[in-house]
């Protein structure tokens, strides 16, 4: 067999680094994990050949070349897939899909051969032998409550990649989070009860890594980390601690976890000493009513600032999820999320609109509301609704408009990295592997930002405070200030024009 896994262009989007990568010369943030897990089940004698369209063309010959073509996407990749499955039709290729987006919505796809949904583990097996006996079904899907066994994941098939395209790479610890936030599909799709892959099965994959070549940053893709606190604990951080110092050191790690993170003194200083660098947290909203509209019961009652505070000084840089338009938003919240995001020093604030995505508990009670407009795009970023909302629509969206222009408009943004830097203590004795690409970026952030751009009276700013006052951080200075320039690309310049007052540069003492 000659497989093609084709992963779909992504549109650009708030975390797809667009205008950052461009300072480091690379194509894309991450690679497709998932296919490339889907690779490792696959028989060893086949042929494979993998095209991400986020890095390449996908060309008519690469299709002529496949048996099959395989597709992996995610709701925002929709459009793409799209006109990879109208290009194969036209070519006479046979299809095989799966991933979040054709499991949740696999009914609007009939023009796709074999639909293998839910995880690969489970479903992927039940395909490959009815193909063997010339009888390859329609439709696969799990059994309800039929979960994979991690144990039994393969190793990525890194040889399939062009690692030098992308920013860091990919590992999967676990599956599923005890949280049941009722705007969010990962219990849907993976549970609520975090299963985990043994200590010996991480390292097998960091070392996959670094027999690959790979030197540089790696993204654990779970979507709450710290689902199994215990384990985590007591055997993978440990254990990849002596790995890592025993190779020198030679990847750093981010990841996403729920806030209470903040409650384990010693879980944060394990994934510091390991080398974890950042943390994507779901923060949503400082309104204790719309946290209990959407179920995130983990965020009530605590101080959300001080939590984030305190992962700020243990070494960690946070990177926040924000959302606008919950039914119980009063008119004061579009100030009350840029008073929290400026004084909690969230660089990475990802603002977005409350989207109702398909199977989740936000959409059964909408549905039954009649409150459904559309089916979601998957980016909560693109100004769209795809619901009746409670606030007034053109209130909801000019008030989200002016959140976002404030908050990545330079004074407000640079004023929020030098709060993040004075809070943030990074640790010291950890190794800086510097690349040609760094000092290549550092060259570009100097002439684009330092000259070029209209804001760059702020980033000569920054440069020289944290010469003077905080060395130490002078390198993340950098680059915080790359990953402004692209949220205000993206922001102020790709999205929806937004009137933004052009004020004389702040010129207070910081």
């Amino acid at each position: 067999m000659k497989i093609l896994l084709v992963y779909p262009q992504f549109p650009a989007t708030f975390w797809s680094f667009k205008h950052a990568l461009r300072f480091i010369n690379k194509k894309a943030a991450h690679p497709p994990l998932g296919l490339l897990t889907v690779a490792g089940l696959l028989p060893r004698e086949w042929q494979l050949k993998l095209v991400d369209e986020n890095v390449t063309v996908l060309n008519d010959a690469d299709l002529a070349w496949a048996d099959y073509v395989f597709i992996s996407a995610m709701a925002v990749q929709q459009e793409s897939v799209r006109r990879i499955l109208a290009r194969c039709q036209r070519l006479g290729k046979k299809t095989v899909a799966g991933g979040p987006l054709f499991t949740v919505s696999w009914e609007e796809y009939p023009e796709v051969d074999h639909l293998v949904l839910g995880e690969a583990e489970v479903t992927l097996p039940r395909f490959l032998t009815d193909l063997a006996a010339g009888r390859p079904q329609h439709l696969y899907q799990a059994a309800p409550g039929e979960w994979a066994d991690l144990r039994t994941t393969p190793l990525p098939r890194w040889d399939l990649l062009a690692m030098e395209k992308y920013n860091a790479m990919s590992l999967q610890y676990s599956r599923g989070c005890p949280f049941s936030c009722d705007f969010c599909d990962i219990s849907l799709l993976y549970g609520e009860k975090p299963r985990t892959k043994s200590k010996e099965q991480v390292l097998a994959e960091l070392e996959h890594l670094y027999r690959h070549g790979w030197r540089g940053g790696v993204f654990m893709v779970d979507d709450n980390f710290i689902g199994n606190k215990k384990a985590l604990k007591e055997e993978i951080l440990p254990a990849m601690a002596r790995w890592l110092k025993e190779r020198g050191y030679p990847f750093t790690f981010n990841t996403q976890a729920s806030i209470n993170l903040a409650d384990d003194d010693e879980l944060l200083e394990a994934m510091v000493r390991v080398g974890f660098e950042s943390v994507f947290i779901g923060i949503e909203t400082p309104h204790e009513g719309s946290l209990t509209e959407c179920n995130k019961h983990q965020n009530k009652n605590r101080n959300l600032l001080a939590a984030v505070r305190k992962i700020q000084r243990a070494g960690l840089q946070v990177q926040g999820g924000f959302i606008l338009g919950f039914d119980e938003d009063p008119p004061t919240i579009f100030d009350r999320q840029i008073e929290f995001i400026q004084e909690s020093g969230i660089v990475t604030a990802m603002v977005g609109l409350l989207n109702v995505l398909k199977g989740t508990k936000l959409y059964q009670r909408m549905a039954a509301e009649g409150r459904i407009l559309s089916d979601s795009t998957g980016n909560n970023t693109d100004r769209q609704l795809n619901f009746e909302p409670k606030m007034p629509r053109k209130k909801l969206l000019a008030g989200y408009r002016r959140v976002t222009a404030t908050l990545y408009s330079p004074k407000f943004f640079y004023r929020r990295v030098i709060a993040f830097l004075k809070a943030y203590n990074p640790p010291r004795g950890r190794k800086l592997h510097l690349r040609l690409y760094h000092l290549s970026a550092f060259v570009k952030a100097i002439f684009w930002l330092g000259f070029w751009d209209r804001s760059r009276w702020y980033f000569w700013r920054l440069l020289g405070w944290s010469l003077l006052k905080k060395p130490r951080v002078f390198p993340l200075a950098v680059t915080c200030s790359i990953y402004g320039y692209h949220f205000r690309r993206f922001f102020l310049e790709e999205a929806e024009p937004v009137p933004v007052p052009l004020a004389a540069p702040d010129t207070t003492p910081v």
